[in-house]
């Protein structure tokens, strides 16, 4: 899963010498919230976000007169005074797990990605993320359902769960394995096109496998 292929390619920039008031007002007519800043040569300078633009502003409890005129003040602030320069990027080679980790370590909302000349070539969201993973994992596909079973530890469990969709001509589009933790058991996640689940649900445990169903305590 790279990047490329789930990144917004030559996204909306601005200079950094525009200002706050031009920044304010793109991003009112657009959905996103995070503007990249290059230079005349498309080199990534730095990048701000609607938080930065709200941090900006006077606060709203301050006296109406002073903060008329600090806003005015802020209003002209060139975006190279409040954007953040030391912002994390990635290539378009990255995989989204790439992404993934940057986000949680660093707490933000958007990477800019850059070819090897630090030129601007896309912008890759949470919002991104998200979709990329729902591609993945084949969520909202026509007939998907995910089905749960308990992983009893036998190697050719994968090949035989194939094996009985291939028997019973059901589409499986995702197999996936998931070490027990101290919260859940050892699963296998089987991800198949039809609308009759029961009768896969059947067929597993004819086979001799558990079907998980999740359960809270009273």
């Amino acid at each position: 899963m790279f990047i490329h292929y789930h990144m917004t390619p030559t996204p909306t920039t601005m200079h950094p010498e525009q200002t706050v008031a031009e920044a304010i007002e793109l991003l009112a007519c657009f959905p996103f919230r995070h503007i990249p800043l290059v230079d005349d040569e498309g080199v990534l300078q730095g990048i701000v976000s609607d938080r930065d633009l709200r941090s900006a502003k006077p606060s709203s409890v301050a006296q109406s007169s002073q903060r008329a005129m600090v806003e005015s003040k802020v209003m002209q602030t060139r975006l190279s005074q409040i954007m953040s320069t030391n912002c994390r990027t990635l290539s378009a080679m990255a995989t989204v797990d790439d992404a993934l980790f940057l986000f949680e370590a660093n707490a933000i909302g958007a990477l800019p990605i850059l070819d090897d000349e630090r030129r601007l070539i896309g912008i890759f969201t949470i919002g991104d993320l998200l979709k990329a993973y729902k591609t993945m994992f084949g969520v909202g596909e026509r007939g998907a359902a995910m089905i749960s079973i308990v992983d009893d530890g036998d190697p050719r469990i994968m090949s035989k769960l194939i094996g009985i969709m291939e028997e019973k001509n059901v589409h499986c589009t995702r197999l996936l394995r998931k070490s027990a933790t101290r919260r859940t058991k050892a699963m296998i996640y089987l991800r198949v096109n039809t609308y009759n689940t029961r009768a896969v649900q059947k067929a597993i445990e004819a086979a001799g496998y558990e079907i998980h169903v999740p359960y809270s305590a009273v």
